[in-house]
């Protein structure tokens, strides 16, 4: 069955949820492809990509490697990611300024509705299950703790920082740009991105490009092979990430990179503790809101499908 006109501007649009969760240190955007259908889908896809195709490519033409490549969904999904980046990044960064527990609180609910989706999704539970979810909530609270390294801007360490941080991309619960703050390479690729570094990108995008395709498809081996206990661990990981996004925050260290300030550890704190205004009741409306969006996300997707070109 192919996928309709309709189809795959949905997928943009889920593409553009994805790229506003990744410019939000501490949110996903492989949260939000959990919850919006279409994550498994994205590990095959890209786990998928090998040079095969090329074989394919000379032996039954363009079109029969294109369809086999799932090419049309990376293209919708992709083109959802840009345009996030570079329209909602601008939003979002105004909120995060202006409105931080206003903004906070609709993820933190919308991550908290995601755990409940997710672990739905587990077919059987066992002990050996349910020690996976505690282990993955465990592993996520201690690497969101954890304080930065001195920053490093050798391209070997590069390199494997933007490995280590897109495969946090596609894992849902843990952030991108957070996992470059903890490996001391924020600096370094933010500056690259303002000066058109082109060297220091290359590097950061093949090491992008070679952790994808690798993690992507120990994922995938992980789905088939042991799909419940792969759930229970990234129910956990997204639960285990729920401290870094709490609303209330007392911050006890920053650092300036640039023009933009970036928190390296801070505490949460309940409410009532909170150095200036908590805004307690819009803040608990805007965690029921993104709680409720994950519900409709989950109705619309239960009664309209995706369904991929291909098998991959």
């Amino acid at each position: 069955m192919q996928r309709s006109f309709l189809d795959y501007l949905k997928v943009t649009l889920k593409g553009m949820a994805m790229g506003a969760a990744d410019v939000v240190p501490g949110v996903s955007g492989g949260t939000i492809a959990f919850i919006s259908g279409i994550y498994e889908e994205l590990i095959s896809t890209i786990s998928g990509v090998n040079p095969a195709l090329f074989t394919i490519w000379q032996e039954e033409g363009f079109a029969a490697m294109w369809k086999k490549l799932n090419g049309n969904f990376i293209v919708a999904l992709f083109t959802g990611i840009l345009i996030s980046i570079f329209t909602v990044m601008r939003l979002a960064n105004y909120l995060l300024e202006n409105h931080p527990v206003l903004i906070w609180s609709f993820f933190f609910g919308l991550v908290l509705a995601s755990i409940w989706f997710v672990a739905k999704q587990i077919p059987k539970w066992s002990l050996k299950v349910f020690l996976a979810l505690i282990i993955g909530a465990a592993v996520a609270f201690y690497i969101v703790s954890l304080p930065p390294l001195s920053p490093n801007s050798s391209s070997l360490f590069l390199f494997f920082a933007g490995a280590i941080a897109v495969c946090a991309m596609i894992l849902p619960g843990i952030s991108g740009a957070f996992i470059l703050v903890l490996l001391g390479a924020y600096k370094s690729v933010t500056e690259a991105a303002h000066d058109f570094d082109v060297k220091t990108l290359g590097v950061i995008a093949l090491g992008a490009i070679f952790g994808l395709l690798t993690f992507s498809k120990i994922l995938k081996w992980l789905f088939v092979h042991y799909s419940s206990i792969t759930l229970a661990v990234l129910t956990g990981f997204i639960a285990g990430s729920l401290n870094k996004i709490w609303p209330w925050k007392e911050v006890l260290e920053s650092a300036i990179y640039g023009d933009k300030e970036v928190v390296l550890r801070e505490a949460s704190v309940l409410p009532w503790n909170f150095q200036g205004d908590p805004q307690t009741l819009w803040a608990l409306v805007l965690m029921l809101a993104g709680f409720l969006l994950i519900v409709i996300l989950e109705v619309v997707a239960t009664q309209n499908p995706q369904v991929p070109d291909a098998a991959n």
